[in-house]
């Protein structure tokens, strides 16, 4: 099993500086410790809160991550798709390793709102937006009218190695379409392990039906890997208290390195081959102690 990181976007501080700092130190501890990928999240609208965009902060990330897999998630609905396949080139680029492109339909009207985007077009958008986005990557030109009007666009630089395509859902409709139409699917955070089994029963079906391989299935889990259980309840346990993102608690993966560990050994059990985390603390040296430890699970599950 292989373990990843999706850094978290959101800071509550007054120096705006500061956030950023926070991911590019998170970005270097995940490197030190060989985790297996990189990513980072896609949330729009967020104001006066601050949230640090994908692309120019995954650019500056790259700095810190070389060779191991790496991308952006986008909720492909809000982008226009010669913007994002453009943007993905670029990264690409950049990047000296494989490039990932998590996507998902997304949600909330203050995001879609903001766009002018309606939230009944989404799965529409979505599956369109994919089809340019691959197509311009592949070095196509494309023209289409419905549902972004598009004039014989083509774009350069294009991935230099085949993109990835990872696609995120948690009912059946969107996890057909990631059988259809991934390279992989991601189950969220918040599925507790009834949940996650349940899932990758239903992603397996799907692809084979499809007549397609289910051999990447990657499964988020927000985590904090603790030294000790006395710092467990004093830097995790009071966030878990307060109803963190409204998750049942069973679908966090807290514990020490050896009990974070077991928790995926039982995902990959289930058969997912990728863990990607998120911490759920907002104290950076604890999280940083936490992308620490998590080599040794890391390197753990490296035979599993």
């Amino acid at each position: 099993m292989r373990v990843g990181v999706s850094l978290r976007s959101a800071y509550a501080t007054d120096d705006p500086r500061e956030g950023a700092r926070w991911m590019i130190e998170r970005a270097r501890a995940a490197d030190a410790s060989a985790l297996d990928s990189l990513f980072v999240g896609d949330h729009h609208n967020t104001g006066p809160f601050p949230y640090y965009q994908n692309v120019p902060m995954l650019a500056r990330l790259l700095a810190e991550w070389r060779g191991r897999p790496a991308g952006v998630l986008m909720l492909l609905p809000l982008w226009h798709p010669v913007l994002a396949a453009e943007q993905i080139g670029t990264l690409a680029a950049i990047h000296d390793g494989p490039f990932v492109l998590q996507c998902a339909v997304g949600g909330g009207a203050e995001q879609f709102g903001a766009f002018g985007v309606e939230l009944r077009h989404r799965r529409t958008r979505f599956e369109a937006g994919l089809d340019v986005v691959r197509r311009l990557l592949a070095g196509e030109e494309v023209s289409m009218t419905d549902p972004f009007r598009i004039e014989r666009a083509r774009i350069a630089p294009v991935c230099p190695e085949p993109l990835e395509v990872w696609i995120g859902a948690a009912v059946s409709v969107g996890i057909d379409r990631a059988a259809r139409l991934g390279d992989a699917f991601l189950a969220g955070p918040e599925s507790t392990a009834e949940e996650a089994r349940r899932l990758i029963e239903e992603y397996r079906e799907r692809c084979a039906a499809h007549g397609r391989d289910a051999s990447c299935i990657a499964i988020r889990r927000d985590v904090h890997v603790a030294a000790d259980h006395a710092e467990l309840e004093r830097v995790a346990q009071p966030i878990i208290d307060r109803g963190y993102r409204g998750f049942d608690p069973a679908a966090l993966a807290v514990g020490t390195a050896g009990e974070v560990t077991e928790q995926f050994a039982a995902l990959a059990a289930m058969g997912y081959t990728d863990v990607i985390v998120r911490h759920l603390v907002d104290d950076q040296p604890a999280v940083l102690g936490s992308l620490e430890r998590l080599g040794a699970v890391r390197a753990e599950l490296a035979s599993v």
